[in-house]
């Protein structure tokens, strides 16, 4: 029997409606699939300071589009701020992305910001650079505190960092560097008693040393905040900082990863003092194509070759 005209229209509205939700599941579903370990996703980290071979931006740029990497956080000495600006410059002529900016937090004479972060705010803002700031609070802002009330000193330098990155439109996150301030649960603490719910975390494998026997717990902790995971080589007990895939538990980190539904950045370590970068760098690519073998990861292997 023929379908009057108003059934018509209904089945109609009822089979626009599947399609449009049917597309919109789809959508849904590739957003959250991002190809975390791709070697686009990848960040370089810790490639300034440890440089063996003491790079000028354009030898640093030019090493960076020689290994395929088209991210770097830019880590600093008291000695690279008069380069920042020409790294910045530098960087937008190579199509590399300036992920972040490390912002290490000393407190010099009540002065939050101190000069070192003050000449990276003004060349932020000078070039008009938007990136986020690695926030890393050392141990000597709270002693002598109870919990409750480093969780207050916490959320008073990070806020007045936050208000001055946010005025140049830049983002802050929060980067673990041992001690109270480095553990997950703490920065977490800070953050939501902030009020800042923008403000992101950032989690370094070689910096939780202490913490490998509970990590996914851990990375269950931060995810609604973690935005980059730097990952490298670690056994539990061994030395401190190896590269990709000559460790015993960065694959289970891949893994645990994955299994949590992670979708930020990577980053790869330059972090020896006797190696150059480069080298660093290489063999970090070399291990992730071995872990990603490892994982059975073809479709995400083919972006390394």
């Amino acid at each position: 029997m023929p379908l009057s005209k108003e059934n018509n229209i209904q089945f109609t509205s009822a089979l626009l409606f599947l399609v449009i939700a049917g597309i919109a599941i789809a959508c849904s579903q590739t957003k959250n699939t991002k190809d975390i370990f791709a070697k686009e996703n990848l960040v370089a980290w810790c490639i300034v300071p440890f440089d063996t071979e003491n790079r000028s931006p354009e030898e640093r740029a030019s090493m960076l589009n020689e290994l395929g990497i088209t991210s770097l956080a830019w880590d600093w000495r008291e000695k690279h701020l008069p380069i920042f600006e020409r790294e910045i410059n530098v960087l937008q002529k190579s199509n590399i992305e300036l992920k972040s900016v490390w912002f290490y937090v000393t407190v010099d004479n009540g002065k939050i910001i101190n000069n070192g972060n003050e000449t990276i705010l003004k060349t932020l803002e000078k070039t008009g650079t938007k990136t986020d700031l690695w926030v890393s609070i050392p141990e000597d802002n709270f002693e002598g505190m109870t919990d409750e009330e480093k969780v207050k000193k916490g959320v008073e330098l990070v806020n007045h960092i936050y208000d001055r990155a946010k005025a140049i439109g830049c983002t802050v996150s929060l980067y673990n560097h041992g001690g109270w301030s480095g553990m997950p649960e703490n920065m977490v603490k800070i953050i939501e008693a902030s009020g800042h719910k923008s403000i992101g975390i950032i989690y370094n494998f070689h910096h939780a040393h202490l913490q490998l026997s509970d990590y996914e717990k851990n990375i269950k902790i931060m995810m609604p905040y973690l935005n980059t995971v730097n990952l490298n080589g670690m056994e539990k007990d061994g030395e401190k900082i190896l590269p990709l895939g000559e460790g015993n538990l960065e694959l289970d980190m891949m893994n645990t990863l994955q299994k949590l539904g992670f979708q930020g950045a990577i980053g790869i370590l330059g972090h020896k003092d006797d190696e150059d970068v480069k080298i660093s760098l290489q063999r970090n690519l070399d291990g992730m194509k071995k872990l990603l073998t490892q994982m059975g990861n073809d479709t995400t292997l083919k972006t390394y070759n």
